[in-house]
């Protein structure tokens, strides 16, 4: 299976007002194992960023500037989605984005759900933690991924984030990232005796009290239940049990 984690960065929150992307990162992954192919490009946004945006990731105009412009980059990066299934985190954000990007081209070759599966994480993870916080710093925390390095978004490295974090919601990341018998000898857990504690153990005994009041609550149930208490049946043998229910 081919899946590809992705994330980008933008000059704005809305593309319908003209926003862009000015960042793209993306990691391949075959078969839950990093195949050591990346896709990493800068853009040249052709407007201004916005100041809020500029906070989040500070990838500065200056910078852009000399940066290639989508188009120039959309074949090279059709060819590494296509027929991948796209991991992203909040999907229809970097979707939008990137759908409104192709339809600026001279020749559209329509939208991303015509080259690629995509699977949002963030609607899984609310799936999975419902009611909690779910962004990616909150999820790292959850699933112990360091972050401790995410002083600002990059795309590239929230993908590398991103990634981590899908591999442990989705049962762990194990050979992914070692070779075969590193990832067994660090995933076999050691089994150890537990220890008996010091001391006399103590064996209390209902007393008569206890066994009527018991009694009394099996008689209950055995009416409740037309005769089909467990506790009876296991017990005593069938006649005895239908004895007792009549």
């Amino acid at each position: 299976m081919r899946q590809v984690v992705l994330d980008t960065e933008t000059t704005g929150l809305e593309p319908e007002q003209g926003h862009r992307i000015i960042e793209i990162g993306c990691i391949e992954v075959v078969n839950r194992r990093r195949s050591g192919r990346v896709f990493h490009r800068y853009l040249c946004p052709e407007r201004e960023i916005d100041p809020g945006a500029l906070q989040v990731h500070g990838l500065t105009a200056e910078f852009l500037s000399g940066q290639p412009k989508f188009a120039e980059i959309a074949g090279e990066l059709l060819e590494f989605l296509r027929d991948a299934e796209l991991i992203i985190h909040n999907a229809p954000f970097d979707v939008a984005f990137l759908d409104a990007e192709l339809g600026r081209l001279a020749e559209s070759p329509g939208r991303v759900g015509d080259h690629c599966l995509v699977l949002d994480t963030l609607q899984m993870a609310r799936q999975m933690h419902p009611g909690q916080r779910n962004g990616l710093d909150a999820l790292c925390k959850r699933y112990s991924v360091d972050n401790s390095h995410r002083e600002l978004h990059g795309a590239l490295l929230d993908a590398d984030l991103l990634l981590e974090v899908y591999l442990a919601m989705t049962g762990g990341q194990g050979a992914l990232t070692l070779g075969e018998n590193e990832a067994a000898a660090a995933t076999r857990t050691a089994v150890k005796r537990a220890k008996r504690p010091r001391g006399t153990l103590v064996v209390r005994r209902a007393d008569a009290d206890e066994l009527a009041a018991h009694e009394q609550r099996l008689k209950a149930l055995d009416k409740a239940s037309g005769g089909k208490t467990l506790w009876r049946t296991l017990e005593q043998p069938p006649a005895a049990t239908a004895k007792q229910a009549s």
